[in-house]
């Protein structure tokens, strides 16, 4: 359906119900020069007058009885589609309707249904990365349709593209007992002040989830394993294991996750700073042992893959195979993630 074919010439009288393709100016001398009427508006009874008055007897409108939709009408329907739980959105302005978080969160987009929505003509639909913490209010997406009436028919193929459910979503974050081990003789034995516990805590407190014991360990495997195993068998809902996450020869942790039963998804990520990370799988209860950069950096693996974990995201080998483009932190100052490129593909 081209332009010139729904774009009609109308008796001003007979355009009520029609969509304006052009601005109407008013002057009024001495007082006001500006727009009267804005191209989009759709024309109501009471407007006549007022178009007479200002010399309008026949207008350039879109008849929405030729299967067309208003592009307010048309951004409804295609965000109704789209947005699934834990997203609101807005009431059109100038056209666009954009999608908030209503709650903190993950949030989840299908990208490959994402592409065939902006694959339909005139349709226009934009999103902030997926997989990433959003907060309450963030912004997360904005739709609309380019020309001031689409064809219904379009609208139409996105709604069936989202037949099988909306595709951007808020998953919210569970609140998860989770258990820390905390390895090293050199804190075990008091010789140093444990730095990295209160950073973990406090990270999991923000997302939700509760510290439910902590327990230091020297560098032995039987007690690291142990300390795991006691801490699953109490209830914990995941673990983290701090420190002795290198290669040197008295890191012992990934041995010790491996000897608690831990399913190990991944050793080493392609990601700076966190390369040295651990994700395994004791049944359903995950496990993490996190490398030292997590103590000290603004943004690390921790902040691109626990959150999904505590979401319910199921994590699998490829995931951590496609966070090497954009697993590179430029080290920026001052830090804004997680607006800014690391961990985003």
């Amino acid at each position: 359906m081209n332009k010139e074919r729904v774009m009609e010439t109308i008796a001003v009288e007979d355009a009520v119900g029609m969509v304006l393709c052009h601005d109407i100016t008013e002057i009024i001398p001495g007082h006001f020069k500006g727009r009267a009427f804005k191209k989009g508006h759709i024309v109501q009874q009471e407007d006549i007058s007022h178009l007479l008055r200002l010399g309008k007897e026949r207008l350039y409108v879109y008849n929405l009885e030729n299967g067309l939709l208003h592009e307010n009408d048309a951004a409804r329907r295609i965000a109704r589609a789209v947005a699934g739980k834990g997203l609101d959105f807005t009431e059109p302005c100038e056209g666009r309707v954009n999608f908030h978080a209503q709650y903190q969160g993950l949030l989840k987009i299908n990208v490959e249904r994402l592409d065939r929505v902006n694959a339909v003509e005139d349709v226009v639909l934009a999103t902030v990365h997926g997989n990433q913490e959003v907060a309450r209010g963030r912004a997360v997406a904005g739709t609309r349709v380019v020309p001031i009436a689409v064809a219904e028919e379009k609208i139409q193929e996105v709604e069936a593209i989202c037949g099988d459910g909306p595709f951007v979503e808020v998953l919210p974050f569970r609140p998860l007992k989770v258990g820390i081990v905390t390895t090293g003789s050199e804190v075990y034995k008091g010789r140093i002040k444990d730095a990295f516990g209160p950073v973990v805590r406090k990270k999991f407190e923000a997302l939700g989830s509760t510290i439910c014991r902590h327990v230091y360990t020297s560098d032995d495997v039987g007690t690291t394993t142990a300390a795991i195993e006691d801490m699953i068998a109490e209830g914990a809902e995941m673990v983290a294991v701090t420190g002795g996450m290198s290669v040197d020869p008295d890191d012992l942790s990934p041995v010790a996750i491996r000897a608690a039963g831990g399913n190990v998804i991944t050793y080493g990520a392609p990601t700076f700073p966190g390369a040295m990370f651990m994700l395994a799988y004791r049944e359903d209860i995950p496990i993490v042992g996190l490398p030292g950069c997590v103590m000290y950096a603004s943004a690390s693996i921790f902040d691109l893959i626990v959150p999904r974990i505590v979401a319910g995201d199921s994590i699998c080998k490829e995931n951590i195979i496609k966070m090497g483009h954009g697993g590179f932190c430029a080290g920026c100052s001052p830090c804004n993630y997680p607006v800014c490129p690391f961990g985003k593909r």
